[in-house]
């Protein structure tokens, strides 16, 4: 991080509604344990957002070579200056997460999603690992899908917060391996997937490894 660079948070809220907004922010100050912040503004809004003390965010920013840079903080405080600023609290070196373009963290999760094939096939599974890229579901071994097919998706997820989301998605199944169980391992990658949907499968697997390394 780097004084004026740009941060976008999103605050942890018992509204499903609220947890979804991003905010963006600039850094005005660094110091060593915290980071000084200009109030944010709602990106599709342009409304100043009131932090408060003891806030929980979840806040990125963006490297010059496409890195996005992913960590956890907490509102410490305020700050005048010439314009009021919000304290964050800095985190350490090794709790900020990097993700390349076309690299993604891989997390084992329990995770329902609901998946359909073709027009009347319509099965519920639970997830092996998740990525930003793609899952790995096992569902019933009796259930006939095959590499290349395509599975229209709903995710369910459940953050630290409380909050809950749906995430929408289409996936290539990569390939399937039969379970000692009867049921079936189904290795799939997202085929189509927006943007901010899969910001929130991204924001899930950082904090999942959170909890693991914990």
């Amino acid at each position: 991080m780097k004084i004026n660079q740009t941060l976008f948070l999103q605050v942890a809220s018992l509204s499903e509604e609220e947890s979804k907004k991003q905010f963006k922010t600039r850094i005005a100050d660094i110091g060593s344990d915290n980071i000084a912040v200009e109030v944010p503004l709602d990106e599709k809004t342009g409304r100043l957002k009131r932090l408060e003390i003891g806030d929980q965010i979840s806040a990125h920013f963006v490297t010059n070579d496409g890195v996005k840079n992913f960590f956890e903080t907490e509102v410490l405080g305020y700050q005048m200056d010439v314009v009021r600023l919000v304290l964050l609290r800095r985190p350490e070196p090794e709790a900020i997460s990097r993700v390349q373009r076309r690299t993604f963290l891989r997390v084992p999760a329990t995770l329902e999603v609901a998946c359909k094939l073709g027009e009347h096939l319509q099965f519920l599974a639970m997830t092996e690992d998740v990525s930003g890229g793609g899952i790995s579901i096992i569902c019933d071994g009796h259930i006939p899908v095959k590499s290349n097919d395509t599975l229209s998706c709903w995710l369910l997820i459940h953050y630290r917060n409380g909050a809950i989301e749906h995430v929408p998605f289409k996936a290539e199944i990569i390939r399937t391996k039969p379970l000692e169980t009867g049921k079936q391992l189904v290795m799939m990658r997202f085929s189509d997937i927006a943007g901010i949907e899969q910001q929130k499968v991204i924001r899930y697997c950082f904090e999942r490894q959170f909890e693991i390394r914990k």
